[in-house]
């Protein structure tokens, strides 16, 4: 329930502002701002897609792309359980064999009885980690069961690919609930926004189009474009500089302690991480979905605030 006060007001946006701009108190009254108790969420609504002042101090806000705004589980689930099914059959065409118990800890995935993701590290290599990076684990795993190092990588990239292209084929990509509404209301307060990814470009704009997203977007950034990916500030700073935004007046929203730390590192005012505080020590406010966002009355626990 909204207070008597209303949304915006003696209290409203002027607050958001103060708290992400007031030099003097820093962060202290992003605090006050975006949870008050008495009002908990209402304000973060306000703070991200308020209609009267909306989001005119904040230059642009960066989105990470898997797990942020789109269900990761469902698209790179899906990607690596098809890939590892061929690394498997490609052993065993060759009297080699992988352990069962290690598949969990090839890319940091989690399987249900029948073999298939249902959950992943976000700490791990298929959350944080670059498809080359990924790629070169795997060449690992065959090159320590007998393979050559050079037998290993042309295989390792047949699967991949051949992956890849079941990916385009069945396109699971879901957007994740609430996303939509929060891209169109900073669409409305006409602020810039951007995708920071692990994933490559041409790869991201492609799972966007799918979604029918890609358009809300200014800037599409892949690991492909910087020289070093996440948790370095590459890509963060690079998007920054695509939009003529300074990082001390952007945003981040992402859901890997990688997304935190490459804010973080880029001088960013606000870090935004999606998911439990315990697996986001960097981010200065955690929430579990978009879905927050927009339900008026929900406060945000304690908890979901990372101290200082």
């Amino acid at each position: 329930m909204m207070s008597d006060k209303g949304w915006i007001g003696q209290r409203g946006l002027d607050r958001v502002q103060d708290a992400l701009f007031d030099k003097e108190r820093g962060l202290d009254r992003v605090q006050d701002a975006l949870f008050d108790k008495e009002r908990g969420l209402d304000r973060v609504q306000d703070a991200l897609c308020g209609k009267e002042r909306g989001l005119d101090r904040v230059q642009a806000i960066l989105f990470d792309k898997d797990g942020t705004l789109l269900d990761f589980t469902a698209m790179w689930g899906f990607w690596s359980d098809y890939a590892l099914d061929r690394f498997r059959v490609v052993l065993k065409e060759r009297g080699l064999e992988l352990d069962e118990a290690d598949i969990s800890s090839i890319w940091g995935t989690e399987q249900n009885e029948q073999g298939c993701t249902v959950d992943y590290d976000r700490r791990g290599p298929l959350a944080m980690g670059t498809v080359e990076e990924m790629r070169a684990v795997l060449t690992w795993q065959a090159y320590r069961l007998g393979l050559t190092w050079g037998e290993a990588k042309v295989i390792v990239r047949e699967c991949t690919e051949q992956a890849d292209a079941e990916l385009d084929r069945i396109r699971p990509a879901k957007l994740l609930p609430g996303v939509r509404d929060v891209l169109e209301n900073c669409r409305r307060a006409g602020v810039p926004l951007a995708v920071v990814t692990a994933d490559e470009t041409d790869s991201a704009r492609r799972h966007l189009s799918w979604l029918g997203i890609e358009d809300y977007f200014a800037v599409v950034i892949g690991t492909d474009q910087a020289e070093r990916g996440k948790p370095y500030p590459d890509l963060c700073l690079l998007a920054c500089e695509r939009l003529e935004a300074a990082p001390e007046q952007v945003v981040m929203i992402g859901d890997t302690e990688g997304d935190m730390q490459m804010a973080r590192e880029a001088g960013v005012r606000l870090k935004i991480g999606i998911g439990e505080r315990a697996e986001l020590p960097s981010a200065d406010w955690t929430i579990r979905s978009f879905l927050e966002l927009g339900l008026p009355g929900k406060g945000l626990s304690d908890e979901s605030r990372v101290a200082e």
